[in-house]
């Protein structure tokens, strides 16, 4: 289970319920803190994922950068890593590493190391084996105008323009894929959520497969996401202080 990937195609195809907008983020209010969620598989504790937002000044501005690191027993470890320019909420760079532990496939690793140049995907794939081969795709595809990174509807959820009942769309880019789809968020209405961290008042974020619960008030956060069926769920355990990254 690429837990992140899976989250990304979980709401790929979500229910409108109301007439679809264009979907918007407000960077500018991603609070720069390091997040670390519990993950839940049936009630059981399955492994961990840790978020990273950091705001750095650039020569034209200031970028967030979103980094994860995640591991889910005993099938996956994730790296993450992800630029995006803070005010227009742009994509500038994507990198992704999935080590995989399944004796059903072949495939033992994938990654992409991405960016954003005149208006066009740039960079790689890799692709490792069980038998130690490694397969190397370039990439050089046009990004059409307001596309993000797969991944984006996760670590921004809580920086968008929702309100209950409000269905909002945004063309995503795949980057495993190398294709374009559109994404759909539906807004429930406000609640409240009790997770290792606390208690929060909420509004679901949702499709047919999975929900996540977001804060409204600052910090504005995701505290917690699971499937519909609420077989598997990642919840915020504590906070605390941003680990500057390298460049």
């Amino acid at each position: 289970m690429r837990w992140l990937c899976f989250l990304v195609v979980s709401v790929a195809a979500a229910a409108q319920s109301s007439p679809a907008q264009h979907l918007q983020f407000d960077l500018a209010a991603i609070p720069a803190t390091r997040d670390s969620f519990v993950f839940l598989l049936r009630g059981e504790p399955r492994g961990f994922a840790v978020w990273q937002y950091e705001i750095r000044s650039v020569e034209m501005g200031q970028d967030v950068v979103f980094t994860a690191r995640s591991e889910f027993r005993p099938a996956e470890e994730e790296r993450l890593r992800v630029v995006l320019n803070r005010l227009t909420g742009e994509p500038v760079a994507s990198f992704h590493h999935i080590d995989l532990f399944s004796p059903r496939s072949d495939t033992v690793m994938v990654e992409h190391d991405l960016d954003v140049k005149r208006g066009e995907v740039e960079g790689r794939r890799r692709v490792g084996r069980r038998t130690g081969d490694v397969q190397i795709i370039p990439v050089s595809k046009p990004l059409p105008a307001r596309a993000v990174w797969s991944s984006y509807v996760l670590y921004a959820a809580a920086v968008t323009n929702l309100a209950p009942g409000d269905s909002l769309t945004v063309p995503v880019y795949r980057e495993f894929e190398d294709t374009v789809v559109t994404v759909s968020l539906v807004a429930g209405q406000p609640t409240a959520v009790q997770v290792p961290a606390g208690r929060f008042d909420v509004l679901p974020i949702k499709n047919e497969d999975f929900v996540l619960y977001v804060t409204r008030a600052a910090p504005r956060r995701v505290v917690k996401g699971e499937t519909a069926d609420k077989a598997f769920s990642f919840q915020l355990a504590h906070s605390g202080r941003v680990v500057p990254t390298e460049p």
